[in-house]
């Protein structure tokens, strides 16, 4: 495994726990990250890096731009810069896919602005117990639109998966779906459940077999490169193997010890995402 894929393992494995923001903006929050613009499509662009946490997908229109997440507090400016490349229209709306601070660290800035920052209910109330700044002006339960320039973003909140906020975005127009953590791609990347957060195991293929009757062909991901509905699919097979491998273990009563061996080599799962997260799983999936 590449010394980039285990540190992108790290930040994630540390995502989950209890210290998990704090410890992210220690090690990333501090020092701007080095961000690329990449058109997906002509009015639609992502802004991304291969190793710091959380894609930003922006949506341009004649009357302001729709971002998806905006990264840490410290990478606004970076965002802003990146975004002058291909507008000059002022950001109007924010959607956080959910509450971790990769994808909501920047809204206290974007609401300076007078930007209006959407999320699910449940990411909003993740937001308040964990004393989050930049709270969402508009919060939804199940499906939302935004409508701005002529053109329509579509917002959905399926159910648990990733967390129990995880909120889908799709372009109806170009056919692409940002999917937030509920799919991330690329470099021994695994599911990972925030079960502080109202993630579920159990529940992530139900919700992404809903995703997945949404008409896209193209994906945005939490984390890694821009990517094709297929892999999702992918994805969404994997996590039921995930699922089936633990709970088969548990029936066979194979000790902690040799599932945690097993999610290491066959998912990828990284010691610190163990000690944070294999506990709710073998309760989840006994």
């Amino acid at each position: 495994m590449r010394n980039t894929t285990i540190a992108r393992v790290l930040v994630w494995a540390l995502l989950f726990g209890g210290l998990g923001v704090a410890y992210i903006h220690g090690q990333f929050g501090q020092t701007p990250a080095k961000l690329d613009l990449i058109k997906v499509k002509d009015d639609l662009f992502v802004i991304h890096n291969d190793f710091v946490p959380g894609n930003v997908t922006a949506l341009i229109t004649n009357e302001g731009v729709v971002l998806v997440d905006d990264k840490f507090d410290v990478d606004h400016d970076n965002i802003m810069a990146q975004l002058k490349k291909a507008t000059n229209q002022p950001v109007k709306y924010v959607i956080n896919t959910h509450h971790h601070g990769d994808h909501s660290g920047g809204n206290a800035k974007l609401l300076a602005l007078n930007v209006q920052v959407l999320a699910s209910e449940e990411a909003r109330e993740n937001m308040v117990d964990g004393k989050q700044g930049g709270l969402p002006t508009i919060a939804f339960d199940h499906h939302a639109h935004v409508y701005l320039g002529g053109k329509n973003v579509e917002l959905y909140h399926f159910g648990r998966a990733h967390t129990n906020g995880d909120v889908v975005v799709l372009f109806p127009a170009q056919r692409v779906l940002a999917a937030g953590d509920m799919f991330t791609f690329g470099d021994a990347t695994p599911q990972l459940i925030d079960y502080a957060g109202g993630g579920s195991a159990k529940e992530w293929t139900k919700t992404l077999d809903e995703v997945l009757q949404l008409d896209f062909d193209t994906v945005v991901p939490g984390h890694g490169p821009v990517t094709t509905k297929q892999e999702l699919r992918k994805f969404r097979d994997s996590t039921v193997a995930l699922r089936t491998r633990i709970h088969d273990m548990i029936v066979q009563k194979r000790p902690r010890a040799d599932i945690a061996k097993m999610l290491q080599t066959e998912f990828h799962w990284a010691e610190l995402h163990l000690n944070v997260s294999l506990d709710g799983a073998l309760a989840e999936l006994r």
